[in-house]
């Protein structure tokens, strides 16, 4: 996710249209910062679980939070950031249509997107 918003932010500032940077296009500030909403929240998930971890309360609903939040989000910037690129986000002359492939890895490997979530509704119900 960082380092998808790192290119958008960089491609954002260079890339012009109707003569102006699209970073200062407000749907592409919001996409941007929407960004960096989800890298925030996905690290104060990872670290409450490594927290957890550490302190011998294993959680599986921290745990599985982490993984399914930062898996969905990681996908959701890699979708923005091609949507930032617009018709170049789809070649690979960019780094960003790879980190989209690399992001949909997270929702399948490791145990899915939709398993993470079978197992917080399990903790949730007592099961």
């Amino acid at each position: 996710m960082r380092r998808a918003l790192d290119e958008c932010v960089a491609y954002a500032k260079e890339r012009k249209t109707f003569g102006v940077p699209i970073g200062q296009h407000q749907l592409v500030q919001a996409m941007l910062s929407e960004m960096a909403i989800r890298i925030e929240a996905t690290q104060l998930l990872v670290r409450k679980a490594a927290w957890a971890l550490d302190t011998k309360q294993r959680s599986p609903l921290v745990s599985s939070c982490a993984k399914a939040y930062g898996a969905d989000s990681a996908m959701a910037t890699a979708i923005d950031a091609v949507q930032v690129f617009g018709g170049n986000g789809y070649t690979k002359e960019y780094p960003v249509e790879k980190l989209m492939r690399d992001a949909k890895v997270l929702q399948i490997y490791e145990g899915t997107s939709q398993v993470q979530r079978l197992v917080i509704a399990k903790t949730l119900l007592g099961g």
